[in-house]
C-alpha cells in the first residue's frame, strides 16, 4: 500500500498513486449528493437551497483546516524522500499541534458569529431558520474533518494512498443509511442530514488516527521528537499557511458568488446546490490527480531529481486534459438528466437554470485541470505562494465579473456562470509565465522558499 515516488515508471506510478484519491474523493461527493438527494427529494426546494448553501459556506471553512493539512503533508513528504525521518517525526508533532489549535479556534468563531454569516451571505428570511438548523449540528464535524484530513495527507506523504480511501469508504456509506434513516424514517428533517454527516465524520476521522498510529511507528513522535524546531516550524509554516491561504481564498471566492446566486432567489438557490455537487463531482479525477502529482514533485524535490519532475509534469498534463474532455463531454450531454436526479420533473425552472449552469462549466474543465496541475505542481516543489497568485487571479477574476455582469438585466445569470471558465483560463496563463520566469534547474536540486 506504501509507494515511493521517486523512482519507477512516472505516468503509472502517479495514476496508481491517484486512484485511491480519486476514488475517495468520489465516495467524498457521493455522500455529499447522498445529503443533496434525500434533502432534495423528501424535504422540498426550501431545504435543498438552505443545506447547499451551507455546503458552500462548510467547504469555505474546512478548506482552511484542508490547506494547512496538505501543506504539512507537502513537507513531510519531501523530509520523507530526503530520508529525514527524525526530522519528519519532529514535523507531524509541530503540524498536528499547530492545526488542532486552529480547528478548535475556528470552531468557536463560527458559531460566535453565525448570524453574521448569514447576514453576508444574503440568505433569505425564509429560510434563515432552516439554514440555523442545520449549522448548528454541522459546525460540530470541523474537529472531525480536520482528524481524518490531517492523517490522511500524513499517511499519502508517504505513499499511502488507499488506507485514507478505506476509512472515507466507511464514512461514506455510514452517512448514506444515516441519512436514510433520520431523514426519511424518523423525519429529523435538515437536522437529522446534519447529525448523519457529523457522526460519519467522527467515526472515520478518529479511526484513520488510531490506526495511523498503531500501523505506522514510524510517524509517532517519540519524547525527543516533541519539540518546537525553529527551522523546522517556519518550513512547515511556509507550506502550511500558504496552502492554506490558497485553499481558504478560494473558497471564500466561491462562497462570494454564493452570495450573489442567493440574491436571485430560492429557485436559483436550489439549482445552483444541485448543479455545483454535479460539477465538483465531474472534476474531481482531476483535482485529486493534481493532488497526487504534488506528492510526486514533493518526493521527488527532496530527492533532488529535477529531470524527473520535468518527465512528470509533461505526463500529468496529456492525463489531465484527457480527463477533462471526458468529463466534459458527459456533463454537456447528459444535464438535464443529471439536474433530475436531484430535482423532481415539475420543477421546470429550477432545471432550466441549472442546464444553463452546468453546460457553461462542462465546455470549460480543462481550465481547471491545467489548474490544479499547477496547484500541486507549485506546492510540491516549495513554492505556495505561487498557488495563492495564481488563486487570486481565478477568484478575483470570478468575483469581480460576476458582481459587475450580474446586475445588467440582459446578462444576469449568465455573467456569474460565464465569470467561473474566464478566472480559470487567467489563471493558468499566469501560472505558465510564472514558471517560465523560474523554471526547475538543470541539475541542482529543487529546494523549498523560505
Amino acid at each position: 500500500m506504501q509507494r515511493t515516488l521517486t523512482s519507477g515508471p512516472i505516468t503509472s506510478s502517479i495514476l496508481l498513486f491517484a486512484l485511491p484519491l480519486m476514488f475517495g474523493n468520489l465516495l467524498q461527493q457521493m455522500y455529499n449528493i447522498a445529503d443533496t438527494w434525500v434533502v432534495g427529494r423528501f424535504l422540498g426546494a426550501d431545504a435543498l437551497a438552505a443545506v447547499g448553501s451551507s455546503y458552500t459556506l462548510m467547504t469555505f471553512l474546512t478548506s482552511i483546516l484542508l490547506g494547512l493539512c496538505m501543506g504539512s503533508g507537502a513537507a513531510i513528504s519531501m523530509q520523507y524522500g530526503s530520508g529525514e525521518y527524525d526530522k519528519m517525526r519532529q514535523s507531524v508533532f509541530q503540524s498536528f499541534v499547530l492545526i488542532a489549535g486552529m480547528a478548535l479556534v475556528l470552531n468557536l468563531l463560527v458559531y460566535l458569529g453565525l448570524d453574521g454569516i448569514l447576514w453576508v451571505l444574503r440568505v433569505p428570511e425564509e429560510l434563515k431558520l432552516l439554514m440555523k438548523d442545520y449549522l448548528v449540528i454541522i459546525f460540530l464535524g470541523i474537529t472531525a474533518t480536520f482528524l481524518y484530513n490531517y492523517f490522511a495527507n500524513l499517511l499519502r506523504a508517504i505513499g499511502n494512498s488507499v488506507v485514507p480511501l478505506v476509512f472515507l469508504a466507511v464514512s461514506a456509506l455510514l452517512n448514506v443509511a444515516l441519512d436514510l434513516l433520520c431523514v426519511i424514517v424518523f423525519g429529523w428533517g435538515v437536522k437529522g442530514a446534519a447529525g448523519a454527516t457529523v457522526f460519519s465524520q467522527f467515526v472515520s476521522g478518529i479511526g484513520i488516527g488510531i490506526y495511523t498510529l498503531k500501523k505506522f511507528p514510524e510517524l509517532c513522535p517519540k519524547r525527543e521528537d516533541c519539540r518546537w524546531d525553529k527551522q523546522n516550524l517556519a518550513s512547515i509554516l511556509n507550506l502550511s499557511v500558504m496552502t492554506s491561504v490558497q485553499q481558504s481564498i478560494m473558497n471564500f471566492g466561491i462562497l462570494m458568488v454564493q452570495g450573489l446566486v442567493n440574491s436571485f432567489g430560492v429557485n436559483v438557490m436550489a439549482a445552483f446546490a444541485a448543479a455545483v455537487k454535479i460539477d465538483a463531482f465531474a472534476y474531481l479525477p482531476v483535482q485529486d490527480f493534481g493532488n497526487a502529482f504534488s506528492t510526486f514533485v514533493a518526493q521527488n524535490t527532496g530527492a533532488q531529481k529535477a529531470e524527473r519532475i520535468r518527465k512528470g509534469i509533461r505526463s500529468a498534463l496529456w492525463v489531465s486534459v484527457g480527463f477533462c474532455l471526458v468529463s466534459s463531454l458527459l456533463v454537456c450531454l447528459f444535464a438535464a438528466p443529471l439536474m433530475g436526479l436531484f430535482v423532481e420533473p415539475g420543477e421546470t425552472e429550477i432545471i432550466a437554470v441549472g442546464v444553463e449552469y452546468l453546460r457553461i462549466e462542462g465546455m470549460c474543465y480543462c481550465g481547471i485541470g491545467i489548474l490544479f496541475l499547477l496547484y500541486g505542481l507549485f506546492r510540491g516543489l516549495g513554492r505556495p505562494g505561487v498557488s495563492v497568485v495564481l488563486t487570486v487571479v481565478s477568484l478575483g477574476t470570478r468575483v469581480a465579473l460576476a458582481s459587475l455582469l450580474a446586475p445588467i438585466p440582459a446578462v444576469g445569470l449568465k455573467g456569474i456562470w460565464w465569470a467561473v471558465p474566464i478566472g480559470w483560463v487567467l489563471a493558468d496563463l499566469a501560472g505558465l509565465v510564472l514558471y517560465r520566469r523560474k523554471p526547475l534547474p538543470a541539475e541542482t536540486a529543487c529546494a523549498p522558499e523560505g
